[in-house]
């Protein structure tokens, strides 16, 4: 880090980090300081890198907080039509009907019932990360802003898997876990060996399998180069729906990719581009 010459700016004292230099970087270069942030959250200075991977956590969920929110959990209680739908009587809803029924001798209309059931939420999101290679403080941030996407657009049903030659599953499809401690472990990853591409789209697929959303989505943070494992396109194409964001500068495997599977692509060219870049594949 002291090689970097902002580094002596932003942390003047051993263990520290400089307030108004801080709020000058983020306002200039949010990418850069997210970068430099996620570095330093490596650190062998213990205070240093707990103070970094708090401030990189609370900007990485800041610039992740883009875009509609989905419809949460494994569903919802909500109030339903009796005539379209089975459960319990929603007696609040139902009373005008019931009491109508009552005084008139006449059995209640069924359409004008309600009666309360589940909802299925909309969507599922399963965010899966490449880490094989070194993990620099760009890829980190990167992974961290997409993790926290994830999160605030599929609140309760979402998974992040990480993976080089294994599969990491940082939060699973039906674990709950905030945001933020996600976002932690990300910054904190370290870069493995090889690139499993089949065994993370099909560890993808059976979180996915946890969910009973109408609509399962696989988000594939990756350049697509495998290097290792079985066929990847089989795995991907047991996948209902695939997104795929590439760095914009690594991007041509990842565009046959894309073209082989029917896949939707976008690229970016740092971590604040992540959040609006998986709005895009999410929408087609």
């Amino acid at each position: 880090m002291s090689r970097d010459p902002r580094f002596a700016e932003l942390s003047p004292e051993v263990g520290e980090i400089d307030d108004d230099t801080l709020a000058e970087m983020t306002d200039e270069d949010l990418d850069a300081i997210l970068e430099m942030l996620a570095d330093m959250s490596g650190a062998t200075d213990r205070r240093l890198a707990a103070v970094a991977a708090k401030i990189a956590g609370r900007l990485v969920l800041d610039a992740a907080r883009s875009g509609p929110v989905s419809s949460a959990g494994v569903g919802r209680m909500v109030s339903l039509p009796a005539d379209r739908a089975s459960g319990d009587i929603d007696l609040d809803a139902s009373l005008e009907e019931l009491i109508r029924a009552k005084s008139s001798s006449h059995p209640p209309s069924l359409d004008a019932l309600r009666v309360r059931g589940w909802r299925r939420p909309k969507t599922a999101l399963a965010l899966v990360i490449d880490r094989s290679g070194s993990m620099s403080g760009h890829r980190l941030a990167t992974a961290a802003v997409a993790a926290a996407a994830c999160a605030w657009r599929a609140p309760d049903d979402w998974s992040v898997l990480a993976f080089g030659e294994q599969v990491l599953a940082v939060k699973s499809q039906d674990r709950h876990r905030r945001a933020p401690e996600v976002v932690d472990d990300l910054l904190r990853l370290k870069g493995h060996g090889t690139t499993d591409l089949a065994a993370a789209l099909g560890a993808a697929h059976d979180q996915l399998a946890r969910s009973n959303a109408k609509r399962r989505i696989t988000i594939l943070l990756s350049d697509c180069r495998a290097t290792a494992g079985d066929d990847a396109l089989a795995s991907a194409r047991r996948l209902s729906e695939l997104c795929i964001v590439a760095p914009a500068d690594d991007d041509e495997d990842a565009r046959h990719f894309a073209a082989d599977t029917g896949s939707r692509l976008a690229m970016i060219s740092g971590p604040v581009d992540v959040s609006a870049a998986i709005g895009r594949v999410l929408e087609g």
